[in-house]
Parts: structure tokens; C-alpha cells; sequence
């Protein structure tokens, strides 16, 4: 849900909100973020565990970071988001506070809450941004949309599937096992 407040707002807005509030920032417009379902959890986490292990089991040298994680995108005080699942691989991105700029790959799970901004707002803002590939999964909808932007390349996939992985591509996950 969006606020109302002022015309713009920058990343201090963000550091400056209580304690347990959480909101992410798309061109100085300040998004609420509602707290996650227990099915978004077990999603993430179960999608986290195996890329990780993936990452981990072929000595990769790409980063993942589960939500909430800092990312700046465009690399300015306009934008912060706090992606699902993060997938970072250039090293010169990564500090204390976060991800400086777009993560190579981008997961989403969508929440009744959630579904403008994951289909629409943040679609647009990680092609723009450089994120090279962003899955939306949607439980709801039995659904993975699965966007390789380096290839303009866009797949459907359900919880039945088998899903590959556009930065790692003998990557496969199986979603009828999660």
C-alpha cells in the first residue's frame, strides 16, 4: 500500500521508520510491506535452502540473501527494495549495508498484498534497473512467471513443473516437491 505523505521520499525515510516497520522505496514513492504468510515463508525458505545448496555444492561465487535484504537499485537514495530471494554475483556490489544496484537474479512471492507490485511495479523497475532474471512466484495462481531479461525471454511455468534457472542453467527446481 502506498503513502501518503509527500511527494518524494529517499532511503532516510526508510532508516528513520520504527522499529519493525518494514517499506521499500520505487522512485521516491514509500510502499507499505505487510508481514509474510506462513506459506510465502515456507516457499522462501524452501527456494533459499535449495539455491543456496546449489551455489554451495558447485563452489559458485555468486551471493543469495533472503528477505529482508537491502538493495539499492540504480545505485541512488530513490530506491530500496527488499527482495524474496537476492542473487548477487558481482562481489563490487555488496557492503555492510546491502546490494548497491541490481542483483543478478530476483524472486519474488507473491502475497494478496503484494500482487501490483510484484506483476507490475517491480517487473518494470528490474528490467530498468539490470537485474538480468526475476521469477514471481504466485501460489495462489499456481503459477512461476520466469523473466531471463538478458533474452528477452519470458516462460509460464506451474507447481507441477520443473523450473530452469537462466544464470545457472544445470540448475532445475523441482516446484511439485516443495
Amino acid at each position: 500500500m502506498t503513502l501518503l505523505k509527500s511527494d518524494s521520499y529517499t532511503t532516510e525515510y526508510i532508516y528513520a521508520l520504527p522499529e519493525g516497520q518494514r517499506a521499500e522505496l520505487i522512485d521516491g514513492v514509500i510502499y507499505d510491506m505487510a508481514p509474510p504468510s506462513r506459506i510465502h515463508q515456507e516457499l522462501s525458505g524452501e527456494l533459499f535452502a535449495m539455491i543456496r545448496e546449489y551455489i554451495k555444492t558447485n563452489n559458485g561465487s555468486c551471493k543469495i540473501y533472503p528477505a529482508p535484504f537491502a538493495v539499492f537499485l540504480n545505485e541512488d537514495d530513490k530506491n530500496y527494495v527488499e527482495p524474496d530471494i537476492s542473487v548477487i554475483c558481482d562481489p563490487n556490489k555488496l557492503d555492510d549495508k546491502g546490494c548497491i544496484g541490481a542483483p543478478d537474479w530476483i524472486i519474488e512471492i507473491v502475497s494478496p498484498s503484494t500482487k501490483r507490485m510484484d506483476y507490475m511495479i517491480k517487473l518494470f523497475k528490474y528490467r530498468t534497473s539490470g537485474v538480468r532474471e526475476y521469477w514471481i512466484v504466485d501460489k495462489a495462481k499456481n503459477r512461476i512467471l520466469v523473466y531471463n531479461f538478458e533474452n528477452s525471454d519470458i516462460k509460464d511455468y506451474t507447481f507441477n513443473d520443473i523450473v530452469d534457472s537462466g544464470i545457472y542453467p544445470d540448475l532445475k527446481i523441482d516446484f511439485s516437491k516443495i
